[in-house]
C-alpha cells in the first residue's frame, strides 16, 4: 500500500509500505480519509521525541473494516489498569495512539485497529464528516470538563481557530453555552469561520466562565489569564510550546481551575460521535480535501499559513 511517510525534520515521502497485520481482536481498517493534526505538524517539525522518523503519521481517519463504515478512535488502551476501570481511558499508564511508536498512522492505505475503537458511521454522514470526530473530541472532553469546573458556564472564550478550537466551540454549544466566541488572527481563516460561530480577532473585553486555549503558547496562556472570570476555568488544550504565560498569582487568588485537556474517554468519542451524526455539532463542512500523493504540499501550506478551512483532510 501506499503511505506518506515522515523521514527527518520537515522531509515527508510517499512510499510502499507493507499493509498492517492485525493482531488478535483487531481488524483492518482502508482509510477513507485522514486529517492533518496540529501533533503531525509538530512532528513534522522535528519538535516531537515520541515520534521518530521514519514514522506513519496521522491519528484522525475514517474508513472501512469488513464492509462497515467506520470512525476510528486512535486512542488505544490496556481495559485493565485503574484509570481505564474508572472509564478514564485516556489515562491509561500504557495507553498507545497511531501515529507513534510501536503503532503505525493513518497516512497510508489502512491501519489496523482493535474492533472496540471503531464506531459505525451512518448512511448520511460523509467519510470526510466521520474522520472530524477524533478532533471534535478533544473539544468534548474540553467543553464537558470546563463546564463542570466552572459550575456555571453561560459565556465562553476560544482561542484558536483550527479544528481542534472550532470543535471546542461547537462543542460548548451543544453542551449547553449560549454564547460563545471564537478568537482567530489569522484574516482568512477567520473569514472562513464566520458562518458557523461567533468570532474576533482579539479576545474581547469582559470575564468569561469557560476559556478553551486551543493553540497552547505562552501568548495565549497569558490572555487565557486575563480573559477568565474569578471562579471560571481556564481549559488547556493546545500543544503549541513554551512554558510561560499563565498568571499564577491571579489563577490562585481568584480560584480559577486550570485543567489540562489530553485527548478524551472512549466515552467522549462515543458522546462526540452521536452529537455529530444527530446534527447538534452543525454541518461539519469546514474541510479541504486533497490526495495523499499531496500531503507534503498540504503541510507546506498549513505551515504558511495558506490555508482557510481548519482541516485539511486526505484522500488515499
Amino acid at each position: 500500500m501506499k503511505a506518506l511517510v515522515y523521514t527527518g525534520p520537515e522531509a515527508l515521502e510517499v512510499r510502499e509500505v507493507p499493509d498492517p497485520i492485525a493482531a488478535d481482536g483487531e481488524v483492518e481498517v482502508r482509510v477513507a480519509r485522514v486529517g492533518i493534526c496540529g501533533s503531525d505538524m509538530h512532528a513534522f517539525l522535528g519538535h516531537d521525541e515520541r515520534r521518530p522518523a521514519p514514522l506513519i503519521l496521522g491519528h484522525e481517519a475514517s474508513g472501512l473494516a469488513g464492509g462497515r463504515r467506520v470512525t476510528v478512535n486512535p486512542l488505544v488502551t490496556c481495559m485493565t489498569c485503574p484509570a481505564c476501570l474508572r472509564g478514564e481511558t485516556n489515562l491509561c499508564a500504557r495507553r498507545q495512539i497511531i501515529s507513534m511508536p510501536p503503532r503505525e498512522g493513518a497516512f497510508a492505505g489502512a491501519v489496523a485497529m482493535p474492533e472496540r475503537n471503531l464506531v459505525d458511521v451512518p448512511d448520511h454522514v460523509t467519510d470526510a464528516q466521520a474522520a472530524l470526530a477524533e478532533p471534535i473530541a478533544c473539544g468534548w472532553n474540553g467543553a464537558r470538563s470546563g463546564i463542570a469546573a466552572a459550575g456555571v458556564a453561560d459565556r465562553a472564550l476560544v482561542l484558536g481557530g483550527g479544528a481542534i478550537g472550532l470543535g471546542a466551540a461547537l462543542c460548548l454549544m451543544a453542551q449547553g453555552v449560549g454564547d460563545v466566541t471564537v478568537v482567530e488572527p489569522n484574516d482568512m481563516r477567520r473569514a472562513f469561520l464566520d458562518g458557523h460561530v461567533q468570532t474576533a480577532a482579539k479576545a474581547p473585553d469582559g470575564a468569561f466562565d469557560v476559556v478553551v486555549d486551543a493553540v497552547g503558547i505562552d501568548p495565549t496562556r497569558a490572555a487565557a489569564s486575563a480573559a477568565v472570570r474569578p471562579g471560571g476555568a481556564i481549559v488547556h488544550i493546545g500543544l503549541g510550546g513554551g512554558q510561560g504565560g499563565l498568571d499564577l498569582r491571579r489563577i490562585t487568588l481568584q480560584q480559577i481551575a486550570f485543567l489540562g485537556i489530553y485527548t478524551y474517554t472512549a466515552q467522549d468519542f462515543r458522546d462526540t460521535c452521536a452529537a455529530m451524526f444527530d446534527g447538534r455539532l452543525g454541518p461539519l463542512d469546514w474541510v479541504e480535501e486533497r490526495p495523499l500523493t499531496e500531503g507534503a504540499r498540504a503541510f507546506a501550506d498549513i505551515r504558511a499559513g495558506a490555508v482557510a478551512a481548519p482541516k485539511i483532510l486526505l484522500v488515499p
